[in-house]
């Protein structure tokens, strides 16, 4: 299978590493809106390319990963793209992922060609598993939490607060709340009794950091809904501490079976070194479903809900029936 990516953020260089490891997937580009001449990337074997030269149609891929952002790119980028070639993304802005598959879905029919989006850990990994549990056990109560980790829209929302030069936000779960849940008590949960939010920030020389701290824990739909603890450290210590990209959490369920009420909890938890490692990892997994999916004559969006496992894997039916059944 032959693949591209469109967009060499963090993201993008986490699908180039997924890739690495893929005996069935080639990396023939990567597509830039920067200049292709200044961007270095660590497949040998594959070219920088301009994000124009995909508007020709005829780049020889089988696959185009769209590395971009959910806010601006991601709704223009994929429909257009999908129209052209075979396309996936991360879009993750839950309130609009009904209107962008309308969009991609009738880009990639008109195009005869196969869109997945909102593919990841969650979106993705994380939405299969509340789907699979309420269907097991209708009715019941499903949990989600994020964390501990990195949230990088989090990080860059107080990278704009005036007198802060660097900041990192974790996302942490609150364990007491979790526990309750892994217990079986079906709680009520708040937003503030389920996650609490720890920032460390450098700041400029000079700057009110008791200002930067009240901007900070009040800022609305940020973290004025959460406990939130703020550390000023320096410039070497973000460097030694905070330079990755952890993340991580979990997705419980619980429901009652029987007419005495059996209680049952399902739980599905990732712990990441490495955020855009992982999604990178899911993403090309996908793509290699999305390649087959069009070979087989499908056309239209597509959600992970939409994918039987089978097409994730390089393996044949009987080596998955062998090892995994």
């Amino acid at each position: 299978m032959k693949a591209g990516i469109l967009g060499y953020g963090n993201l993008g260089k986490g699908v180039e590493a997924a890739i690495a490891r893929c005996d069935d997937i080639e990396l023939k580009a990567v597509y830039t809106r920067r200049d292709p001449s200044g961007l270095k990337i660590k497949t040998p074997t594959a070219l920088v390319k301009s994000a124009a030269d995909l508007e020709s149609g005829a780049e020889d891929i089988d696959v185009l990963i769209i590395c971009g952002g959910s806010a601006t790119d991601l709704p223009e980028m994929t429909p257009k793209y999908a129209a052209l070639y075979n396309v996936i993304d991360s879009f993750d802005t839950h309130a609009n992922i009904p209107t962008h598959f309308a969009n991609v879905d009738e880009a990639a029919k008109k195009g005869g060609k196969v869109g997945l989006i909102s593919c990841g850990w969650d979106p993705g990994m994380f939405s299969l598993n509340r789907l699979y549990a309420s269907s097991i056990l209708p009715g019941g109560k499903d949990y989600t939490f994020w964390g501990k980790g990195v949230s990088q829209g989090h990080s860059d929302a107080i990278r704009r607060i005036e007198g802060v030069k660097d900041a990192r936000q974790y996302t942490i779960p609150v364990e007491d709340a979790v526990e309750r849940v892994r217990n079986g008590e079906n709680p009520e949960l708040t937003t503030r009794e389920k996650h609490t939010r720890e920032c460390f920030v450098v700041a400029e020389d000079g700057a009110d950091k008791a200002r930067i701290e009240e901007q900070i824990k009040t800022m609305p739909n940020y973290f004025a809904d959460y406990d939130t603890t703020v550390h000023f450290i320096t410039e070497e210590e973000m460097k030694r501490d905070h330079s990755g990209l952890p993340h991580g959490g979990s997705v419980l369920y619980s429901g009652e079976t029987g007419a005495d009420g059996c209680n049952h909890v399902i739980e599905y938890r990732l712990q990441l070194d490495s955020n855009p490692e992982f999604t990178g990892s899911v993403l090309t997994a996908y793509a290699r479903a999305v390649a087959r999916l069009n070979a087989e004559g499908v056309t239209g969006a597509k959600t992970v809900f939409d994918i039987a496992p089978a097409y994730l894997t390089p393996l044949s039916g009987d080596e998955i029936r062998a090892h995994f059944l």
